[in-house]
């Protein structure tokens, strides 16, 4: 079993589409997105801009940071 470090949110500021916006996530998001982004081999602010373009697709979008936790975890369990 992995040890999982628990801390608060730490806030960040990224670039969608010629827009800076500020994301507050935990470490063990921030490491899973950048892990993410590399296997993508993309930047991070692509990446983000890409979960936001797909949860403004759906009837009743997230705030961007939910979609970017719930992203992260379909990604984890393979989806």
């Amino acid at each position: 079993m992995e040890t999982v470090t628990y801390s608060p949110p730490v806030k960040r500021s990224v670039l969608i589409r010629g827009h800076q916006t500020s994301i507050s996530l935990e470490p063990i998001f921030w490491h899973a997105l950048e892990i993410a982004a590399r296997d993508a081999v993309m930047p991070i602010n692509a990446l983000v801009a890409e979960v936001d373009e797909a949860r403004l697709r759906v009837a009743s979008p997230p705030n961007l940071t939910s979609a970017l936790r719930q992203w992260l975890f379909g990604r984890a369990l393979g989806g």
